[in-house]
């Protein structure tokens, strides 16, 4: 779904400097003689910014440039920002043909990605913009279900894994139907969280439910007691009234993803950087270059969508590459 700024209207600022007494001369107009030995007092305005900036991409990051454009937009009422979601796979198609400006992303970019990338004459920088988590999520009807292991959730959703029951992951677990859901191949959540687990990217299990829609996944988990499925932190965060969430053991005990945890790394190996990509001859323009800048100082927007900031250093690093 895009977001569409309102569109300003243009106003016009026009600026007459008149010369006037050179050398004393006394100048005669229609309303007789004034004699002047200064220039007029008119001032100069600053022209405002225009123009249009295209982002796509991630869903996860979705809400975050919504929230910089929105804002942005309220300062520089004649840019246009439309900003879409149409997952970081499909973004990065856009980006690497010249599509867009930015290109929001869950993930790194991958190697054939940046042959696309190069092919066409695209140079980009990639810039963090926060953090977040891959939650593991049950329905509040799942009693037994406190914590799980990597190795677990990879005999789960491994490629031609049979596992369809509870007892199946552990013994002292219920006789109870296992319904798995998850986003599609589209999402960068699906390949951090593939790599990351079953150690390939789109290495995964055919038999699950797919869901392109975030809240499908956890409106599918909420209502089946025997569900289990995986989104990132800000969509279980929003929803937590309805939907279980799991600790984490990757080899060090269970944790449970949170702010502290997923900014301090102790949610491992499940924390994951939020960035975005940028098309460096888009700094040309000179509202390009304002919004990243607005991007990169305004971090408590990035709060405010439900993600976690990076520190104030990690920002004025890329601060100083585009400038």
């Amino acid at each position: 779904m895009d977001y569409v700024s309102r569109t300003a209207k243009a106003r016009k600022v026009s600026v007459v400097i008149a010369l006037l007494a050179i050398l004393g001369l006394t100048v005669v107009g229609c309303g007789g003689s004034k004699t002047s030995s200064s220039a007029s007092n008119s001032t100069t305005k600053k022209l405002e910014l225009s123009g249009t900036i295209k982002i796509d991409g991630s869903g996860t990051v979705l809400p975050i440039s919504e929230a910089m454009a929105e804002e942005f937009m309220k300062e520089n009422p004649n840019i246009i920002i439309t900003v879409g979601g149409s997952g970081t796979v499909a973004g990065f198609k856009k980006f690497t043909a010249g599509k867009t400006d930015i290109s929001d992303a869950s993930r790194l970019i991958q190697a054939t990605e940046m042959a696309d990338a190069e092919k066409n004459g695209i140079e980009y920088m990639e810039i963090p913009v926060g953090k977040d988590g891959v939650s593991i999520i049950v329905s509040k009807s799942n009693t037994w279900a406190k914590s799980i292991t990597t190795e677990e959730l990879k005999r789960i959703w491994e490629p031609g894994s049979t596992i369809n029951n509870w007892k199946q992951i552990r013994a002292d677990w219920p006789d109870q139907k296992l319904v798995l859901y998850g986003p599609s191949s589209a999402h960068g959540t699906f390949d951090y969280f593939t790599e990351t687990i079953n150690g390939k990217e789109k290495a995964i299990r055919t038999d699950y439910n797919v869901c392109e829609d975030y809240n499908v996944v956890g409106q599918g988990v909420e209502g089946n007691k025997g569900a289990l499925g995986f989104l990132g932190y800000a969509y279980y965060k929003q929803n937590e009234s309805e939907l279980g969430l799991l600790a984490v053991d990757g080899g060090t005990g269970p944790v449970k993803p949170s702010e502290q945890t997923i900014n301090d790394g102790t949610y491992k190996p499940l924390s994951r950087p939020l960035l975005i990509y940028l098309n460096k001859k888009a700094l040309d323009r000179p509202e390009v270059k304002a919004f990243v800048e607005f991007y990169l100082t305004n971090s408590e927007l990035v709060s405010k969508a439900g993600y976690f900031p990076l520190n104030k250093k990690d920002y004025d690093k890329s601060l100083k590459e585009i400038k």
